[in-house]
């Protein structure tokens, strides 16, 4: 990726996940109130994994995994990045 934000990269669905996981962290965490550094990686884990359950029960629904090798760019219909990516591939 150059001068290309991450997220930028990312489906609908893989962003969504994000942000379950990342809302999932706040939410635990001001239920928790961590005080330390370890505990905060821990409140961290518990919200990932909020979204990593989610992302599992998604895939064993539509049989697709959520995160592929194809990024969003390609998958919107960027001609220009998906031709770029079928080279690559092949």
């Amino acid at each position: 990726m150059k001068k290309e934000n991450l997220r930028d990269n990312m489906t609908n669905t893989e962003l969504i996940l994000n942000m379950l996981a990342e809302a999932s962290t706040k939410d635990i965490s001001a239920a928790v109130n961590p005080e330390t550094f370890e505990d905060s990686k821990k409140v961290a884990k518990q919200g990932g994994n909020v979204a990593k359950v989610a992302r599992q029960e998604l895939e064993a629904r539509t049989g697709k995994k959520v995160v592929t090798a194809l990024n969003a760019k390609a998958v919107l219909g960027d001609k220009h990045t998906a031709k770029k990516l079928k080279k690559k591939n092949k």
